[in-house]
């Protein structure tokens, strides 16, 4: 499989190296083999971008820290995210969500995603799921439109992909 990300910026960091982009092998169980070392990644991993290249929705969910994990829980699911794929998002996000009472949390549309960093993958993936947290820390609770969240159903040959903005 080959993948290829190219977001505004470039990288900061890649793991594994990305060189002019990765060749892997993967499982149907998510296990994958960088061809250029031979070793096994639980996932491709790339940092980057561009500060201010992406706009904030103005739609989403106002939460106390104490109910990220349930809310990011529920949200993830919607888009259509294992179990597994779930725990290591939330394993990444939820100690980061938790220096402030309450967080606006919200989704960065498919379409912005594939603007500020186009990927490719070849063969070309039966179903591709893209995930871009970005949030804000609040010292109270605020009213916001919710965040209608459209559901991807996998199929085939599936890529995910998820993230964030770091706001620290």
């Amino acid at each position: 499989i080959n993948v290829k990300v190219a977001p505004v910026g470039g990288f900061t960091v890649t793991d594994p190296e990305y060189g002019n982009g990765w060749v892997v092998s993967a499982t149907p169980e998510g296990v994958i083999t960088n061809n250029a070392d031979g070793k096994q990644y639980p996932y491709l991993f790339w940092e980057g971008g561009k500060e201010g290249v992406v706009a904030t929705p103005k739609e989403g969910f106002v939460v106390a820290k104490e109910d990220v994990s349930a809310t990011l829980e529920k949200a993830l699911s919607q888009f259509g995210l294992n179990e597994k794929e779930r725990a290591d998002f939330k394993e990444f996000w939820v100690p980061r969500l938790s220096r402030t009472p309450y967080y606006f949390l919200t989704f960065i549309s498919r379409s912005e995603i594939d603007r500020v960093a186009p990927m490719s993958v070849s063969p070309k993936p039966d179903t591709v799921i893209r995930v871009l947290l970005d949030y804000k820390p609040l010292t109270e609770a605020t009213e916001v439109e919710p965040l209608t969240i459209v559901t991807t159903e996998r199929e085939g040959f599936t890529v995910v992909e998820w993230g964030g903005i770091v706001r620290d």
